[in-house]
């Protein structure tokens, strides 16, 4: 064999790597929001009340998004593929448990259990692609195509959720996730080169370790539980909040006078990783929001079912998927990541806009079809390109731990969007009713205050994102290449 025929080997063998890491990505995801639309067939089956059973979800956003940096620093430190393949055997027997549960305890458990495995898997993912693809083309493509499952997946879990719910039962949307870990595995055990990892005495710091597992934890817990039932200003909100930064802020000191520190405070030098966490944080405060405040109007005021509103949903993700997958990487090469992200947050600030008009006797193809498109362009646009800035100010041996960065901001974002978003509608429709506004009136009005809420959040994510982040460097004789379409 030729050197340029085992070049081509080589080439083709990653790529296949590259789509084995995002289907496991994309299993971690659907489990995310795949759940929502099964809650009311999980409650009547279990018996839970309607207070406990949002600990389905819960539990999965607290272990999963308390968990993801320290996992993300493990697989710098023993190796990715190690935690990579860890995680799919925790998370695969945790849907199995899941879908035998015949009672609360046992699902919520596993359920914790599984946010466990989906930190250990998604954490090293994103680290992983980069050392994979160190080309500055070739990566922006392969970040493209994560990207797109990362930010759509929460969309096609939403429509999977109503087909297996509808069609079978609840169990299956954990059942579903057991041939695919298997696969999965089989598969990454031949696809993934094995990687030593800079070793445990670089950086084995477990008082860290725990100080800022405890502290994400009690961030997420705060978030889903006492914030988004009791509000804001609540005693025991402001208690464990202030627990919480204690928290957050022993760790950082605990990391700036550590010997081998589990997170070196020197990634934080980057201009464009610290910007791009904090622009995820609120962009996908606004934009997971969203998702789920527009599945309630479209359930609650214009009476879809779960599997119309899945579908009502498809167009935004086959856009994304489109401009993720095929014109991301064309993009940011051509113009540069900067450049191409700040068009697209400027679309999904649009899109957050238009909801804001969607009426009560709302037309989907008037008032719901424009918002969809003009989002999924926005986040087809925005996300690879911001994935891109976040990663080009990470060192090599620091790409798990920005990788877990990334994947904590999300989630976090996700859940505080979740919580403010869901709180401040309810506070805002129950102070109508009380005033005497008709029922669907004033829960209109509500999802019409936290879509405008979710458009500030984007909009500040926007003012940092032009403001903070430094474009890119593109190689010369890459920009100057047209932005062709594949036949």
């Amino acid at each position: 064999m030729t050197s340029s025929e085992t070049r081509d080997v080589a080439d083709r063998s990653r790529w296949k790597a590259l789509y084995l890491l995002c289907g496991g990505m994309l299993m971690i995801v659907l489990d995310a929001t795949i759940v929502n639309v099964a809650l009311p067939a999980i409650q009547d089956d279990l018996g839970f009340t309607q207070s406990s059973l949002a600990w389905v979800v819960n539990a999965y956003l607290i272990s999963f998004g308390g968990l993801l940096l320290l996992a993300g620093r493990l697989g710098d430190l023993i190796g990715r593929r190690k935690i990579f393949l860890a995680g799919l055997v925790v998370f695969t027997a945790a849907s199995l448990l899941c879908g035998l549960a015949q009672n609360e305890l046992m699902l919520v458990s596993a359920r914790f259990l599984q946010g466990i495995g989906g930190a250990m898997t998604s954490a090293v993912i994103l680290g992983m692609i980069v050392s994979m693809f160190p080309e500055a083309r070739d990566q922006a493509k392969a970040i493209g195509v994560y990207a797109f499952v990362a930010s759509a997946g929460g969309a096609i879990g939403l429509m999977a959720g109503g087909v297996l719910t509808q069609a079978m039962s609840w169990h299956w949307i954990f059942f579903i996730n057991i041939p695919i870990g298997v696969a999965v595995f089989l598969f990454a055990t031949r696809l993934l080169d094995d990687d030593a990892g800079i070793g445990l005495g670089s950086g084995t710091d477990l008082p860290g370790a725990v100080l800022v597992t405890g502290a994400l934890m009690l961030s997420v817990y705060t978030i889903v539980k006492p914030a988004a039932e009791y509000g804001w200003t609540d005693t025991t909100t402001l208690v464990l909040a202030v627990v919480s930064l204690i928290l957050l802020a022993a760790f950082v000191a605990r990391e700036a006078t550590a010997a081998t520190p589990l997170m070196p405070l020197r990634v934080f030098k980057s201009r464009n990783l610290s910007g791009a966490n904090i622009v995820q944080l609120s962009s996908v405060a606004g934009m997971f929001g969203m998702f789920f405040m527009g599945s309630l109007y479209l359930q609650r005021v214009l009476g879809y079912s779960p599997l119309q509103i899945g579908a009502a949903f498809l167009p935004m993700t086959v856009i994304m998927g489109t401009l993720s997958v095929k014109y991301s990487e064309r993009l940011v090469m051509r113009f540069g990541a900067k450049q191409t992200l700040l068009p697209g947050m400027v679309l999904i600030l649009a899109s957050l806009l238009l909801f804001t008009q969607a009426p009560i006797a709302g037309s989907y193809l008037v008032h719901v079809f424009p918002s969809m498109v003009l989002l999924g362009i926005g986040a087809g646009l925005a996300f690879p390109a911001l994935m891109n800035l976040a990663m080009s100010g990470a060192d090599p041996e620091d790409a798990g731990l920005a990788s877990g960065l990334v994947n904590t901001t999300a989630q976090v974002g996700g859940a505080l969007g979740l919580a403010v978003l869901a709180t401040l509608s309810a506070s805002r429709s129950e102070q109508l009713v009380r005033s005497g506004t008709a029922d669907l009136i004033a829960l209109t009005d509500g999802y019409h205050f936290a879509f405008w809420i979710a458009a500030g959040l984007v909009g500040l994510a926007t003012v940092i994102a032009a403001t903070v982040l430094k474009q890119v460097a593109v190689p010369e004789q890459q920009v100057l290449e047209p932005v062709l379409v594949d036949a």
